[in-house]
C-alpha cells in the first residue's frame, strides 16, 4: 500500500510513516514501504530514507522496497530494508518507456544487482509486471512466462512477484500461469500481486490460494497507481476485502480486519485516494474471528 499509493498521491512524510505503522500494528507481516528510485521520476517517494528512519520496526515484520539500479539497492541497504524488489516488465514497450531499457537490458542489470545483493547480504527478488499481459498488448500465458522464469533462475533470482498489473486475468488464467511458475520454482518463493482494474481481483486470489500460493500482495482500499499510466486505475485488490474473503474461506492469516478497515477509511480521508472496495464501506461479516498466521500478507 505505501509504495503504490505514494508514488501517485502526494502526502507528508508523517502520513507515510503513520500508514506503515498502522499496517504493522494490524498484523501485516510484510510491507512494501517505499521505493529507492530517482526522485525526479517518482517525487512522491523522494523521502524514502526519512520514512524508514521514523517507522516502528516490530519484530517479525519484513520491510521491503522497490529499486531500479545499484544506487537504489545500496540506498535500500543503508536504510535497513529487509528485502528489495527489482521492477522487471514482461512488456518490452512499457519497459522501454518506463525505465529506458529493453527487457534483455533489464535482465543484464538484474544479474549485476544479484551479485551486489549477495555481497551486501540483502534479499533481492524481482517483480514480473504485466505477467498476464498489458498494458495494451495481448494476454500472456504460462508458455510466455516459462523462458523468462528459467532465465531468472539461471541468474540466481528465485523470489518473484508475479503481477497482473493491468487486470487481464480471470481465475483460469491465474491458475494456468501460476501452475507453470510452480513447476519451476517453490510456491513460497512466489508472490501474487493482483490489480483489480476489471473487477476480478478477489476471485483471482481464490485461484491463487487453490494453487498453493500463500504470499498475496494487496493494497489497502485498492489505493495506488503508476506515474507512467496516469489515466489507468493502478491500485491492487483491496487488502481488507481479501482478508474478509479469507476469513470466510477459513484461511488463517493473523491480520486485524477491523484495524484494516479503520486505516483504509483514514487513508481515503487523509490523502484523498479514490478508495475502492466493499468491506470498508459496509463492515465485516459478524462472528468471524481471526486466528493464527499461515499466510503472509504484504501491503504494497
Amino acid at each position: 500500500t505505501p509504495r503504490l499509493t505514494f508514488q501517485s498521491f502526494s502526502a507528508p512524510t508523517a502520513v507515510k510513516v503513520e500508514l506503515v505503522d498502522r499496517l504493522t500494528a494490524a498484523g501485516v507481516a510484510a510491507v512494501e514501504a517505499t521505493s529507492f528510485v530517482r526522485p525526479d521520476l517518482v517525487p512522491g517517494l523522494a523521502d524514502a530514507a526519512e520514512v524508514m528512519r521514523r517507522v516502528r520496526r516490530p519484530s517479525g515484520v519484513s520491510f521491503e522496497c522497490c529499486i531500479g539500479n545499484e544506487r537504489g539497492l545500496r540506498a535500500a541497504v543503508d536504510a535497513g530494508m529487509d528485502a528489495a524488489w527489482y521492477l522487471l516488465s514482461a512488456d518490452d514497450g512499457f519497459a522501454a518507456g518506463n525505465i529506458g531499457l529493453t527487457r534483455e537490458e533489464s535482465l543484464g542489470r538484474l544479474e549485476r544487482l544479484a551479485a551486489v545483493a549477495d555481497e551486501l547480504g540483502v534479499r533481492l527478488g524481482t517483480y514480473v509486471i504485466f505477467a498476464w499481459g498489458g498494458p495494451v498488448g495481448p494476454a500472456r500465458t504460462g508458455a510466455d512466462l516459462e523462458p523468462l522464469a528459467r532465465r531468472l533462475l539461471a541468474l540466481g533470482v528465485d523470489r518473484w512477484i508475479l503481477a497482473d498489473s493491468a487486470g487481464y486475468a480471470a481465475p483460469p488464467q491465474i491458475r494456468e500461469l501460476l501452475e507453470t511458475a510452480i513447476s519451476l520454482n517453490e510456491p513460497d518463493r512466489i508472490t501474487l500481486q493482483v490489480h483489480d482494474s476489471r473487477g476480478l481481483g478477489v476471485a483471482d486470489v481464490v485461484a491463487a490460494l487453490e494453487c498453493g500460493i500463500s504470499r498475496i500482495d494487496a493494497s489497502l482500499g485498492g489505493s495506488g497507481g503508476h506515474p507512467a499510466m496516469p489515466d489507468v486505475p493502478g491500485g491492487g485488490v483491496c487488502t481488507e476485502d481479501v482478508v474478509q474473503l479469507c476469513d470466510l474461506l477459513g484461511v488463517e492469516h493473523g491480520v486485524d480486519l477491523e484495524a484494516l478497515i479503520e486505516t483504509a477509511n483514514w487513508l481515503a480521508e487523509e490523502v484523498g485516494v479514490p478508495a475502492q472496495g466493499f468491506v470498508r464501506r459496509i463492515g465485516p461479516v459478524a462472528g468471524r474471528p481471526v486466528r493464527g498466521r499461515d499466510f503472509v500478507w504484504s501491503a504494497s
